[in-house]
């Protein structure tokens, strides 16, 4: 059944419209999709059809995601349908979690107070007002490299990081540095990170302090207290570094970066967001569309 006098129906209820026409809601709004044709792939394989394709897109993608991604494409068609298509495919994936220590908090250097403590994070209005940063290990063949990132707390949106062979010297700092040659962050802006001895150190605290920064630090074993950070560190790996496998440095460094730049920042949708990429939602917020 295809509705093709659809014009006569737009300003009907839909109940009236189901009568009218002697179908169930259902039907109603499946022969409404549009690209639906008399002959060929059903609407329900048409749907399978363009979930599959996000899913081979994004391979470690959820259902909910999916989901939005498909209402951003025009589909109607709500998270739990999707879910069941997923689970009867086969297409929801299990992360892989692995573990190595970066983080040395027993080093006798200072330590800050938690200013985004009991969700101040909620309470940002706008982008640069906080940021937050992490680091970890990327697994080589035979190897190990370090990544550090700076993210917007209120855009999630990576605004500096830094890929090096190790966690000695600079490291940390040149994704802050990074940060900062990107964005202007007004006086007063927070620096949030857990207590690690590359946070903690001299030339880092001084750079923060030179940039009219305010210093805040996770309690001690309580990673919680940067979430948003540990959650971007989560994704990177389950959908690019885990899929990738790197093998070398060099093979690290045009991987990351280019998942970084141009798929975490541009088009991954972030549920936080209202299912939208970081640089969509800042665009949005500078137009005046998002209060």
């Amino acid at each position: 059944m295809i509705v093709t006098s659809r014009n006569l129906f737009d300003e009907l209820p839909v109940e009236r419209a189901c009568a009218l026409l002697s179908v169930s809601r259902s039907e109603y709004y499946r022969d409404r999709q549009p690209g639906v044709i008399a002959a060929g792939p059903t609407w329900e394989q048409q749907l399978r059809e363009a979930i599959e394709a996000i899913v081979l897109e994004w391979p470690r993608y959820g259902y909910r995601r999916v989901a939005a991604q498909l209402q951003r494409e025009g589909w109607l068609v709500n998270h739990k349908r999707v879910l069941r298509i997923m689970q009867a495919e086969g297409w929801l994936c299990r992360s892989r979690r692995r573990g190595v220590r970066t983080t040395d908090s027993a080093h006798g250097l200072g330590a800050y107070p938690n200013l985004l403590v009991n969700r101040g994070w909620q309470r940002l209005t706008a982008p640069n007002q906080a940021w937050v940063a992490d680091l970890t290990y990327i697994r080589l063949a035979r190897d190990f490299c370090y990544l550090a990132i700076i993210l917007d707390a209120f855009s999630r949106r990576v605004v500096g990081w830094n890929l090096a062979k190790s966690l000695e010297g600079r490291f940390a700092l040149a994704a802050l540095e990074a940060a900062l040659a990107e964005r202007q962050p007004p006086p007063g802006w927070i620096h949030h990170s857990d207590r690690g001895v590359q946070y903690a150190s001299s030339p880092y605290v001084a750079r923060v302090l030179a940039a009219e920064g305010r210093l805040s630090m996770a309690g001690v074993g309580a990673p919680r207290e940067n979430a948003q950070a540990e959650s971007f560190m989560r994704t990177l790996k389950d959908e690019a570094v885990y899929l990738a496998e790197y093998a070398t440095f060099q093979e690290a460094e045009q991987g990351i970066g280019p998942f970084i730049d141009e798929v975490y920042n541009q088009k991954r949708l972030h549920s936080a967001l209202g299912y939208r990429p970081p640089s969509e939602f800042e665009e949005l917020f500078a137009a005046g569309v998002l209060h």
